[in-house]
Formats: structure tokens, C-alpha cells, sequence
């Protein structure tokens, strides 16, 4: 079988444009990401020393703290980079693709997908990537897997305070209009989901439970405007603790996922 191929131009921004090694840990929203992140994934995690399988792990932000909780992990990553950096965290790590798993079929306790879906265009590869993390789970795993919100870049050139120019309206309605980024500017290609959309492919792919969660909640672009138009940092500020509440507050309201950077779907492989 022929592995599939990550777009260039993929690749490159994460090889190249961004170091995503820092992206957690150097702004205020990053780190909101982070701290949502972890607690939303030890609310359903096994216990340790349980077996996860990173999928799309990057240079192993998530590894790392997962490690240190007594976890097993195994990190995959089509980018180079991101395997070196990763093999850093204590973790054992592996390039490859999401679409086509080396693991052996129900090996693993825990499926991670903080990653992939970003940049799956296409929804057969979605598909795809979502089925072979079910074909990997044991019966009874858990599967966790993000998308990036359909509404986050108004939200987010709103708070570079840019958003009043015309070029840069164009360019974000388009991807309301789509739910898709063309990488020829900034970022690079994505697919933007709504928690809809999110939760109804984990369901497709088989998953019980499916449930979809706000990382970061409605006060993300607040924080991210005050410390992009200030250069101060925030990440230990009242206001920081005062979007993470906001967050934590948001959960039980399903029409507040639209205001979040990020989404959160879990579900678990029928026992």
C-alpha cells in the first residue's frame, strides 16, 4: 500500500515558519490551550502506566506532561522535526502518518488526535485518519481528538487588530464561508470544524459517547488581544486565571463551543 503524502506545503510551516515546540508555553492563549488541554484529557484518561499513542504529537508538548503522569506513549509525526524534538519528552517516537498507522489493530488504551484533523482537508482523510485510530484502540480505549474552531480566525485577527482591513476581511470570510485556509498566506492549510461537524465524524467513525468540549473557552481572543497589542505577557495575570474560569463556566452551554479556539471531541471504542 502506498503511505500517503502531507502536503509541501505542510511541511514546510512546521519545519520552517513555526517552531511549534514554543507554541504552548509563549503567549497567554497558548498556555490556556495547554491547561484546558490537560485537564479535559486526565478527566478521562486510565490510569497510568495506561498505553497512548500520540498521533500527530508534534515535537511533544503533550507527551512530555503525559510521561511525567506515568503514561507509556508512542508519538507519531509526519514532520521530521517534530520526531527530534519529541524523542526529547521520554516518549518513543515514530514518523508517520495519521491516514496509515504502523500499530498493530487494538493495541493501544488511549488514541490522541490533538493534530491531524487541522489539516486534513478532505473528509475521506478525516475519515480515514479517525478509522485507523479506532483500529488501533483496544475495545473500550478512548479516543481524543481536536479541531480548530470554524469561527477562530475572526476571532483571532480581531485581536491582532487588523481585521477592519478590506484584504484581510476577504481573506477570513472566505474561510467562514468554506471552514477551509489555502495556506498561501500565514498559516498553512487547514480545515476549520464546527462542534457539530466534530462530534458527528468521531460518531461516523464508530465512537461511542461522542462528546465535544471548548479548549479555551469564550475569553480566549480577550487575552490574546491584551498581550499581542501590549507585548506584556499575561500568562500569569488575573485576567489569565479570569478566561480560564470563563472556560471551565462555558462547558454545560453547547452554543458557547462556537466562541473557543479549539475543540475537544473524546468517545471510546465499544467494548
Amino acid at each position: 500500500m502506498t503511505s500517503p503524502e502531507v502536503a509541501p506545503e505542510i511541511v514546510r510551516f512546521y519545519s520552517e515558519t513555526i517552531d511549534e515546540a514554543d507554541r504552548l508555553t509563549t503567549t497567554a492563549d497558548g498556555r490556556l490551550e495547554m491547561v484546558r488541554t490537560q485537564e479535559l484529557l486526565r478527566r478521562y484518561l486510565p490510569p497510568p502506566p495506561a498505553l497512548v499513542l500520540d498521533v500527530g504529537g508534534g515535537p511533544g508538548a503533550h507527551a512530555r506532561w503525559l510521561v511525567q503522569d506515568g503514561y507509556t506513549v508512542h508519538v507519531v509525526d509526519p514532520i521530521p522535526r517534530h520526531i527530534e524534538q519529541a524523542k526529547q519528552t521520554g516518549a518513543t517516537v515514530e514518523l508517520g502518518d495519521a491516514r496509515q498507522l504502523t500499530a498493530e489493530d487494538a493495541s493501544y488504551d488511549v488514541v490522541l488526535m490533538l493534530g491531524p484533523l487541522y489539516h486534513l482537508i478532505d473528509r475521506a482523510d478525516r475519515d480515514q485518519a479517525l478509522g485507523e485510530g479506532f483500529r488501533v484502540l483496544k475495545p473500550g480505549g478512548l479516543l481524543a481528538a481536536a479541531g480548530i474552531n470554524r469561527y477562530a480566525s475572526l476571532f483571532e485577527h480581531t485581536a491582532f487588530a487588523h481585521l477592519y482591513k478590506q484584504p484581510m476581511q476577504d481573506s477570513i470570510g472566505n474561510i467562514l464561508a468554506t471552514q477551509v485556509h489555502d495556506g498561501k498566506k500565514a498559516f498553512t492549510a487547514a480545515y476549520f470544524h464546527s462542534g457539530e461537524q466534530l462530534r458527528d465524524e468521531v460518531a461516523a467513525a464508530g465512537f461511542d459517547g461522542a462528546e465535544v468540549f471548548g479548549i479555551e473557552g469564550p475569553a480566549w481572543s480577550m487575552l490574546a488581544a491584551a498581550e499581542r497589542n501590549t507585548s506584556e505577557s499575561f500568562r500569569d495575570t488575573d485576567l489569565f486565571e479570569s478566561a480560564l474560569t470563563a472556560a471551565r463556566m462555558a462547558e454545560p452551554y453547547p452554543e458557547l463551543l462556537a466562541a473557543s479556539s479549539h475543540l475537544m471531541a473524546v468517545g471510546q471504542r465499544p467494548a
